[in-house]
């Protein structure tokens, strides 16, 4: 007999306290890298981080802290989610969305069940579907609750403001961006935006919205308006830049002012291709579709650049 015999073997490390905020920690360091880096190479850690936190949840799922783990869970799906929608893999996206949804519902937290619902909602209306977007916010409004915190609110309103303009109900629309508006007033009093809000919905996060809209409903004046007021107070990430110039070179078009469009088109294109956005090259590609300007030599330069990304 050694003597080893009688000492007991440690056993697999337990889940505690700190297990849920580790994982969370993990997906927040995911979510800071999104915006400088292409999305195909977060893909496969992203997805990664779900079997991870699945896995955690197996040993955890009769401990204290399974709700806590299983919320972990869907944040890591909802990025997941996010990173497949920027690579335009809607069948992956829509997969993890539905998990982070059932995830945090099965960890009975309403209000990052309806953040999910909403972040799917916003992913349908930008896929040109805005009835599902729709639907899908009057469930979010049913899963948060009669009175729920105005971040939250105002988030829904906008996203439901720009599914009407979506759908081309003006009066719908606009409705709904007077009542966001409401709801940033109300949410200035806040402290601290609610988690799993990181960030304040505010002013400018709304005017970046009502820029959107405005562009939906052929309002270009407005459009670029909004868009002024929101870069003036806010940074998006790169990616994100790119999706908004798309938008602003819309409202360029739309208003004559056919070499500022392309030349924000053509910005856009760069970001595009840098970063390996699959998301800004089918917004670059859908602006040209519209675009109805005239022949130029800016226009067949734009042009070579774009059918470029496809070989």
């Amino acid at each position: 007999m050694t003597a080893l015999a009688g000492v007991a073997l440690p056993k697999r490390a337990d889940v505690d306290e700190t297990t849920a905020a580790t994982l969370t920690g993990i997906t927040g360091a995911q979510r800071r890298l999104e915006a400088i880096t292409p999305a195909r190479e977060l893909a496969r850690p992203a997805v990664a981080q779900v079997d991870l936190a699945s896995r955690v949840l197996g040993r955890a799922s009769r401990s204290p802290y399974a709700d806590e783990v299983r919320a972990g869970l869907s944040e890591a799906a909802g990025f997941a989610a996010w990173v497949h929608a920027d690579m335009q893999d809607t069948g992956s996206a829509r997969f993890y969305y539905r998990r982070a949804i059932d995830s945090a519902r099965q960890a009975d937290n309403a209000l990052l069940a309806a953040y999910m619902i909403g972040s799917l909602a916003a992913f349908e209306i930008d896929a040109d579907d805005p009835l599902t977007g729709l639907n899908l916010l009057a469930r979010a409004r049913r899963e948060i609750g009669e009175r729920p915190p105005a971040t939250a609110r105002a988030w829904l309103l906008s996203i439901e403001a720009l599914g009407h303009a979506s759908a081309r109900d003006e009066s719908a629309a606009l409705q709904a961006l007077r009542a966001a508006e409401s709801a940033v007033r109300a949410g200035e009093r806040a402290v601290a935006p609610p988690w799993p809000w990181v960030f304040p919905f505010d002013h400018a996060k709304l005017a970046g919205y009502r820029a959107l809209v405005m562009v939906r409903l052929k309002r270009p004046a407005e459009a670029v308006a909004a868009f002024n007021e929101s870069l003036a107070s806010a940074q998006p990430g790169a990616k994100q830049r790119g999706v908004l110039m798309t938008e602003v070179a819309a409202a360029q078009a739309m208003s004559g002012h056919y070499d500022e469009a392309l030349y924000l088109a053509s910005n856009a294109l760069t970001v595009g291709t840098t970063y390996g956005s699959e998301r800004v090259l089918h917004r670059v590609r859908t602006f040209r579709r519209a675009y109805g300007g005239p022949p130029s030599n800016a226009l067949r330069s734009f042009d070579e650049r774009l059918h470029a990304t496809l070989l």
